[in-house]
């Protein structure tokens, strides 16, 4: 059989189960009732419950945990100040997307060097994720692995899928059995028919293969998750964020029967792949909320403690401090002034939105 079968595999690792990880990194009861509110505030938004808006904010992936709670440090005195406008939920990207190679994220790599140290990724991503809902913050990931939610989705309130993914059976399947909201990004082209679609699929029961969380392979039947929306990202063909685009997609989700909850990332094609036009893309969206628009419920912005981005030298040490090694973000002062600009526009209008 070692003739005809893994030819081209040359090692299994066997992992710690996600039992086994739980057991090692539980939850404190605090940190469940911080990731049991998070959840309810994030649905309650989307089901037009809560007037506020949600904004997922953070690195565009987490690379230096150091960095990373040091910017949620920031991010949790910020909510305080906004907190009666929007919700701010933190992103903890830990598995990023290729369209040919690069690095894979914490968890693939948490050493950053092509060593690929899945048991300690699994291991780094936990611990921060539970030092992070310590802090009170809703955290956001992008479920990318369908493995991967076993070890981490009981502390997770909001999760996105990829441009790249949304019409993938296996994320949809995995999508439907997601504790937490899920947000369909639009395909790389700019059309919504793959997300608008996937977001059909993940509302209805579904079986497919995966692992139960002692490890073994097992059959999943979920029951669908209700609260999947659509997130507009931009395209080849273009930004979908404007009046047009966004009347444009209202339109095809109610000819689907599907209900017409945006959320908009600034960042991605839509800010044109430059991130200091995040800002612009941020206010363009509110704008459009404060005119009256109901069905735009929150704003994705990549954001890190400084702005710009780094490519990952061959040291990792050479790496400057608080710098995306991924797609470009703002640094925190801009963002720290747009998110108490935008709350302040917001508060007027909050007793119309619930209305």
């Amino acid at each position: 059989m070692s003739e005809l079968e893994n030819i081209n595999v040359e090692q299994l690792e066997v992992l710690v189960t996600p039992e086994q990880l739980k057991a090692q990194l539980p939850a404190s009861a605090a940190v469940q009732a911080s990731v049991q509110r998070a959840r309810r505030q994030v649905n309650a938004i989307l089901n037009r419950q809560d007037p506020r808006l949600l904004v997922v904010v953070g690195p565009c992936s987490i690379h230096d945990v150091t960095a990373a709670k040091e910017y949620a440090s920031r991010l949790a005195k910020l909510v305080a100040r906004v907190d009666d406008a929007l919700l701010l939920a933190m992103r903890a990207y830990f598995e990023k997307p290729r369209t040919t190679i690069g690095w894979k994220g914490l968890i693939n790599d948490p050493y950053l060097n092509d060593t690929f140290h899945v048991a300690d990724g699994l291991q780094i991503a936990r611990r921060l994720l539970l030092d992070l809902a310590a802090l009170g913050l809703p955290l956001c990931t992008e479920a990318l692995d369908p493995i991967t939610p076993q070890y981490l989705q009981d502390l997770i309130a909001w999760s996105a899928i990829g441009a790249r993914t949304s019409e993938s059976q296996t994320h949809r399947e995995m999508a439907s059995g997601l504790s937490s909201a899920v947000g369909f990004k639009n395909g790389t082209d700019g059309t919504l028919g793959a997300a608008i679609n996937a977001m059909r699929s993940v509302a209805k029961p579904h079986r497919f293969l995966g692992i139960n969380p002692a490890g073994q392979v097992s059959v999943i039947k979920t029951r669908g998750n209700p609260n999947a929306h659509i997130v507009l990202r931009g395209g080849s063909k273009g930004v979908n964020y404007d009046r047009d685009s966004i009347r444009a997609c209202e339109r095809e989700l109610n000819q689907t029967d599907t209900h017409s909850t945006i959320m908009v990332d600034c960042s991605h094609a839509n800010s044109n792949k430059k991130p200091e036009a995040q800002p612009d893309v941020a206010r363009a969206v509110l704008r459009q909320v404060v005119e009256g628009n109901a069905s735009i419920v929150g704003l994705m912005l990549e954001s890190h403690l400084h702005g710009g981005s780094q490519p990952i030298p061959k040291n990792p040490e050479e790496l400057r401090y608080g710098v995306s090694v991924t797609d470009g973000c703002i640094g925190w002062a801009e963002t720290e002034a747009l998110l108490l600009e935008a709350a302040e526009n917001l508060r007027p209008l909050l007793a119309r939105r619930v209305a």
